[in-house]
This record gives structure tokens, sequence and C-alpha cells, in this order.
């Protein structure tokens, strides 16, 4: 969602600060922090958060959008650098390792899909495109099967997320992958689709 007018260039300073702060402590753990307290580690007064950001949940939003919008480009940047079937398994892999080393986004899409927001299901509709586009192009080149739709891929995703606090999280996050890679690929390698 856009804001209706643009902000003025301190305003958008301290929305920015906002964000990154609430990045920083998200992925260090500290979600549960005192609301408040993300003001003046921002270095922003208590009326500009919540002028900014009304509640934890507002400002979770921004931070996942901000995070989603970095792995879209993500995706497409792959896309145009590698083989198709590469940019595939370059994506999922670094969704994972992202999650892993960011602890706090697993919490904050958690927190997110508990409250059935609304930026969740933007963001999902996002992540689903980016996702589709990068099979279609790895079905078009052959090296995966054309009958998996972005669909399956994304529920793999939703559980990879909702399991970030399992001790063993990032070994199996990543054997899911793997079994989602050799699940997609074709016997045949290099027999376009038709």
């Amino acid at each position: 969602m856009t804001d209706a007018k643009p902000l003025r260039a301190d305003a958008r300073r301290n929305r920015d600060a906002l964000i990154a702060k609430a990045r920083e402590l998200f992925a260090s753990g500290c979600f549960n922090l005192r609301f408040d307290d993300f003001a003046k580690l921002a270095g922003v007064g208590t009326g500009t958060l919540y002028r900014h950001f009304p509640t934890r949940e507002a400002l979770a939003e921004a931070v996942y959008r901000e995070e989603l919008t970095a792995m879209c480009d993500r995706a497409r940047e792959l896309q145009a650098t590698l083989p198709a079937d590469e940019a595939l398994e370059s994506f999922l892999r670094g969704f994972v390792d992202h999650l892993h080393r960011h602890e706090g986004l697993a919490r904050t899409l958690a927190t997110l899909m508990a409250t059935q927001s609304g930026a969740l299901a933007e963001g999902a509709q996002a992540l689903g495109q980016v996702i589709d586009d990068l099979l279609a192009a790895a079905a078009k080149a052959g090296t995966i099967r054309d009958d998996v739709g972005a669909g399956a891929v994304m529920m793999t995703l939703h559980g990879i997320c909702a399991a970030y606090d399992h001790p063993t999280y990032r070994t199996d996050a990543d054997g899911v992958i793997t079994l989602v890679l050799a699940g997609l690929r074709r016997t045949t390698p290099g027999v376009p689709a038709k």
C-alpha cells in the first residue's frame, strides 16, 4: 500500500529509521520489546512512531513489505543472470538462508499470519508471481516438470516459515528444499516442455 501523498524528506528519514531499527531488532530476536522503545532506539519521538505505525503489527508489516520487495527483486535478478533451473534453486535456497539469518523476519511472518494481515496476502501474491515466473522459465527450458504450480511451492515456503523455532530448523529447511527441487526435476533433463 502506498502513501496517499509523498512524505516530506524528514518524515521519510524518520519512517526509514524506524523500519531499519525494527528490522535490526526483529533480527536479533527483540520482537517483544515495548512498542514505545522502538521510537527511542530509532532516535525519533514516540509521536513520530505512532504517526507512521500506530501498532506493532503495522511496523512489522512495513518491515515485511521491504523484505519481500528485496526477495522479489532478487528472484528477478537471478532469473536475468542464471540458467532457469539454477535461478529457481538459488532463489529457494536463498529464501531459507535469509530466514535463517533473519529469524525475526520468520517471527514477523508468523505474527502476520496469526493476525490475517492484508500485507501478508499482498506479499503472498507478489512472492507467488515471482515463483511462478521462475517455475515457468525452468519448465520452458525443460529442466523441471510443468505440472507443478507456484501454489505448491508457496505451501512449502509457508511451512518453512512456520517452523522457524524448531531446533533443527536450518538443516530441515534445507532438506525440504532439496526434496522440492528433486520432485520438480524432469526425469529426462533437457527435453523442453510442450
